[in-house]
This record gives C-alpha cells, structure tokens and sequence, in this order.
C-alpha cells in the first residue's frame, strides 16, 4: 500500500508556479538523513500525478526511469537545522533550500517535462547509500548523468575531491599522569600531527589540489575497569584528482607508529572533461537564458564521485544557489534563480 501523501502546507502567494509549488512544499517537509520518508513521498506523488512511472527504492530513493540519454540526479535529505521556511523579498528561506533541495526540484520539473530519467536519492548526506545502491542496483549505465547540486544558475561543476574517512583505535596501560611515555590519547595526537604534516600544501597551492586532513570527531580517557587509556579519532582526508584513494590511504598507515586505523569508506575523486556532451550541452542552455557559462570545482566530494567511477558516461554537476550558503543559518535560494535553472535543465536534454 502507499503511503499518504503529507500535507502541503499553506502556499506564499510568490509560490505561483507548479514547479515553485514543488520547491516550496520539499523544503518546508523536513528530511534530514535518515528522516526522508515524507519528502520521497512528496516527490514520488508528483511524478505520479504527471504520469510517470514512479516507485520507492529499496533504500527509500524515488525512481522515475524513462528516456535514460540523460539521467538527472540529486538527494533528498538534508543536514539538520531549523530554518523557518519563509518567503522573504523573493528569497526562499529554509534548511535544503539550496543544499539541494533547489536542484532536486528543479530537475524533477525538467525530467517530467522533457521525458528523461530521473532519481531523488536518499542519505547522501550521510553515507551516499541512494547513491551507492543506484549504483549496484542498475544493470545499465545511462548516456549521461547530470547530477544536482548548488553551483549556481549559470556554474558547471566538473570536479570534486574524493574522501577516505577511518577511525584510528590505541589503547595504552593505565597509570599515573606524572609518567613518562606516551597514552594512548598522546600516540593519537602524534599520529595525526604526522599526518597532516605529511599532507600539508604549499600555501599558494588551490585547496582543490591539495589532499586535506580534518578529524571530525575525538574520544578518549580511561577505560570502564580503569585498567586502561583508550582512544578513539574519526577522520577524513579529501583526495585530489592528482592522487588516488589508495595512495592517500597508505600515506597515513606510514605514519603510525602506535595504534590501527579501520578505513570504512572510499570516494575517489573526479574530474571531467569541458568538452563532454554534458558540458558542451549546459554551456549552450546557459547561454541560450542569457548568461555567461562558469566552470567550477569544488572542494567537497558528492554522489557524482560513485556516478563517474561506476559509470563509464560523461557527468557533471548543476543545481541554483550558492554554496558558500550550504549548511549554514542563512540558506535561501532566489526564487528567480530557481525558475532559470529550471529553464536551463529543461532546454539541455535537445543539446546532448
């Protein structure tokens, strides 16, 4: 049985328009990762309402396959934050609003209207598993994959960094903290001044270029029998098109000298060419809405990185607003800008 469609909440009067309608109703329905069930319902009904086929993946990801020479792509969930979803001076305000619930409304529109296939993923937020069963679950690879998210209206983004992320574990005999030696807490601090001093860029080098190391949680201190110091540090490194994930992976492992590491995930980087059919076809629906094509790289890793490394077809990344506005208090998307990109997605499927 499916579920209800939920409510759509009161409309502004600037949400004049069925893919504004869209827009308004996914982002005013929360779907932080993990929570995406009543936005995947939002936007599962309207591809049933135009006809599509249209169902729930085993994940949770919304299909709608159809003309498979363009696949458009993005996800659903969002990072928490409570942002009142208002309408403010043509500005949409709330959480996903640009990261990318723009872009997944926009290429909704523009697959129903165009006939291309489409998916709305779930978790890439998180551990990309929309993005990661995608993957193993299609027998084919589409022509081509445009994945959604925020570069603005007139970017194209070819490149991302890759990621490795792992936990580092050391465990050191208890004993008083006037002693010599090292615990387990200080081998951890070592291992990873070691690492990002092994990484560390030249200062006039682009970020995008350089590998970067960020522990993104730590955990330590005495053991429940107090027999013990144990440690624990959550990592990430982003890998440069330049490098690979194995050679970036081994790196690290050369700096211990105390402790072991569970490397649990693997992105490799990507960076495509400006004269795939992709680019090529996007640089001329840009300019055909009067505007002045960007190609852009990003620092960040998206799901487009498992697209482009399973799927031997040209790829690239476009959605409305401004990223420096991911993840932040004062995400908004222009409502124009919005309804440019829709213009644009909708135009590109004739250029490939």
């Amino acid at each position: 049985m499916t579920a209800a469609a939920p409510e759509r909440p009161e409309r502004p009067a600037a949400i004049d328009t069925e893919a504004r309608e869209l827009l308004y109703d996914l982002v005013a329905t929360p779907s932080t990762s993990g929570e995406e069930a009543a936005a995947a319902e939002r936007l599962r009904a309207f591809f049933a309402e135009q006809g599509r086929d249209v169902w729930l993946d085993d994940v949770g990801s919304v299909r709608a396959p159809a003309d498979d020479s363009l696949l458009l792509t993005s996800h659903i969930d969002t990072v928490p934050g409570d942002i009142p979803v208002e309408v403010r001076d043509g500005d949409l305000w709330g959480r996903g609003s640009v990261d990318a619930t723009g872009s997944l409304a926009a290429m909704a529109v523009a697959a129903v209207e165009t006939g291309v296939s489409f998916v709305g993923v779930v978790g890439e937020e998180d551990d990309s598993r929309g993005a990661r069963h995608l993957v193993a679950d299609r027998e084919d690879a589409p022509d081509a994959v445009l994945n959604g998210e925020p570069s603005g209206w007139d970017g194209i983004t070819l490149g991302y960094r890759g990621m490795i992320a792992g936990t580092y574990v050391q465990a050191s005999e208890s004993g008083h903290s006037s002693r010599p030696g090292n615990n387990a807490i200080q081998d951890a601090i070592d291992w990873w001044s070691r690492v990002e001093a092994r990484f560390a860029g030249d200062e006039y080098e682009p970020v995008f270029e350089q590998v970067t190391a960020k522990p993104v949680a730590v955990d330590g201190g005495a053991s429940v029998d107090g027999l013990s110091v144990e440690a624990t540090m959550d990592v990430q490194l982003r890998v440069p098109p330049a490098r690979t994930v194995d050679d970036v992976r081994e790196g690290a492992d050369g700096e211990l000298a105390g402790g072991t590491v569970r490397w649990h995930d693997a992105i490799p980087p990507v960076m495509e060419s400006p004269r795939t059919a992709v680019a090529r076809g996007l640089r001329g629906a840009i300019r055909a809405a009067d505007g002045e094509p960007r190609l852009l790289r990003k620092t960040g890793t998206a799901d487009v990185n498992l697209y482009a490394d399973a799927w031997n077809c040209p790829t690239a990344s476009y959605g409305p607003g401004d990223s420096s506005l991911d993840h932040t208090p004062d995400e908004h998307l222009a409502l124009a800008e919005f309804d440019r990109a829709v213009a644009v997605l909708t135009d590109l499927p004739d250029r490939l």
